[in-house]
């Protein structure tokens, strides 16, 4: 596929993701998909921003009751998007929406050319005979291509936009975070991680696959006769990325610590300049303690609402803290340094994660993170859950809103046919996860330590136990 092609190619899909797009927002299913639990939530609910900009404009405080949960910078844009661009939001929320979905095809450009440099430098302690599982041209041009139609055709992204909500804002700023990520860009990266942050707080957990990356983007010529690790015990020397094992290892602290104390600088100078325009902190309880502490248990696509109903109020505190650690920390350590030559699998994994387990999710955030596995197409080959994970989406998607109308409407359902559903989406994902991570593992492990694991130019199958 040549430049042209993929400039042709690029071009069709833009049209018809606009095309697509102006047509429902001119459809009766904006009013229908505007309203929906599964998409609207009281943190991205456009309905909620108008309530409070509206509150902010007659001189009331949005942060004193439980109506807005917006940052306090966010309110100020919306504010300002509202007044000045009401004829023009719809076509403001579409550009958004295609600008995303040209970030993840840069970023998936990107990503690919590493891999193959990658592959080029460690071809050497590939088996002999795995050349047909190695990447190719064909793949770094066709899996980006993947990636954007992923994005612009994904009936949750679709269902994100026509409702407009402000996830497609932080979805935005997400991509932009990826793709300064690949191009090793730390101010940018940390600004926009810290937007993301500011607005929905999960975002955070990135800062570690953004510093990991950024390490690989300015790491110094590696001296391999050097090893300041060759000392330790050999299961740290394991653990460690090779990249660490060498005299340049001080690098490394020195890249993450900035990077991450740039993070922090940058979130702190947003959360003081939110504190100047709200007159206090208030807005940190009403944004952020609404996030953490679950106060309002309207059903939607997670997990807490549910539980948390029928919870005896003096457990409430102890599994909310097991709920909230499972979204944010409890992975975090584990995955990076299993996936810590993959910082961006690493950062897709993490979203994948806050995605199912945080408080309010919406299918704006699940269908974000589906958006970027074409960027691991090579690795699908190795998947063993991939028809029980597609059956699971389809049926479950189509049942939240049956059984939503027969719980609200027709009365002949209960809250637990819906909870069933939503714990069956959930666990469609952990599956889809779980079996993307193993697959990406198996495939490791083929080129580097299995000899004849291809015969006949098929696959022999490979059992971790």
């Amino acid at each position: 596929m040549g430049s042209s092609d993929t400039f042709k190619s690029l071009c069709l899909e833009y049209g018809f993701a606009l095309i697509l797009r102006i047509w429902l927002y001119n459809s009766e299913f904006k009013a229908t998909v505007s309203g929906r639990v599964e998409v609207s939530t009281p943190i991205n609910s456009w309905k909620k921003v108008t309530e409070g900009v509206a509150l902010y404009k007659d001189g009331i405080n949005p942060y004193s009751g439980d109506m807005f949960h917006e940052s306090p910078v966010g309110l100020v844009i919306y504010s300002q998007l509202i007044d000045q661009a009401t004829p023009y939001l719809s076509a403001i929320f579409i550009i958004f929406d295609l600008l995303t979905g040209h970030l993840l095809y840069l970023t998936a450009v990107e990503y690919m050319k590493h891999l193959m440099r990658r592959q080029n430098e460690d071809k050497d302690e590939y088996s002999e005979e795995v050349k047909e599982l190695l990447l190719t041209d064909k793949d770094v041009k066709r899996q980006p291509l993947y990636v954007v139609a992923a994005y612009l055709f994904n009936p949750y992204i679709l269902f994100n936009t026509v409702a407009q909500t402000t996830t497609v804002f932080s979805n935005f700023c997400l991509a932009a975070s990826f793709f300064c990520m690949v191009k090793g860009n730390r101010p940018v990266v940390c600004l926009f991680l810290s937007l993301a942050t500011l607005q929905s707080l999960y975002p955070i957990v990135l800062i570690v696959p953004a510093a990991i990356c950024i390490g690989y983007h300015t790491l110094p010529p590696v001296n391999k006769s050097k090893s300041v690790t060759s000392k330790l015990p050999k299961i740290y020397q394991k653990i460690l990325p090779r990249a660490l094992q060498s005299t340049n290892s001080d690098h490394w602290v020195r890249s993450m610590a900035a990077t991450i104390g740039l993070f922090a600088a940058m979130t702190s100078s947003l959360l003081v300049l939110s504190c100047y325009i709200s007159g206090g902190w208030e807005f940190v309880h009403s944004v952020y303690g609404f996030m953490l502490l679950v106060p309002d248990l309207r059903p939607n696509i997670g997990l807490f609402w549910y539980f948390f109903t029928e919870m005896f109020e003096h457990f409430r505190l102890l599994y909310l803290w097991a709920f909230q650690m499972n979204a944010l920390v409890l992975y975090l350590l584990p995955l990076s340094l299993r996936t810590r030559r993959d910082p961006v699998l690493l950062a897709a994994t993490l979203t994948g994660i806050t995605a199912m387990f945080k408080s309010y999710p919406s299918l704006g955030d699940v269908g974000f993170y589906l958006a970027l596995l074409p960027m691991w197409a090579h690795i699908f080959p190795y998947l063993q859950q991939g028809f029980i994970v597609l059956a699971a989406f389809i049926i479950t998607s189509v049942l939240g809103p049956t059984v939503w109308h027969l719980w609200i409407y027709a009365r002949s359902a209960n809250a637990n046919f819906y909870f069933g559903v939503g714990l069956a989406f959930a666990i469609a994902q952990i599956f889809l996860i779980t079996d993307i991570l193993l697959s990406y593992t198996k495939r490791e492990f083929i080129l580097r330590q299995v000899s004849g694991s291809v015969f006949n130019g098929k696959h022999r199958k490979l059992v971790l136990a």
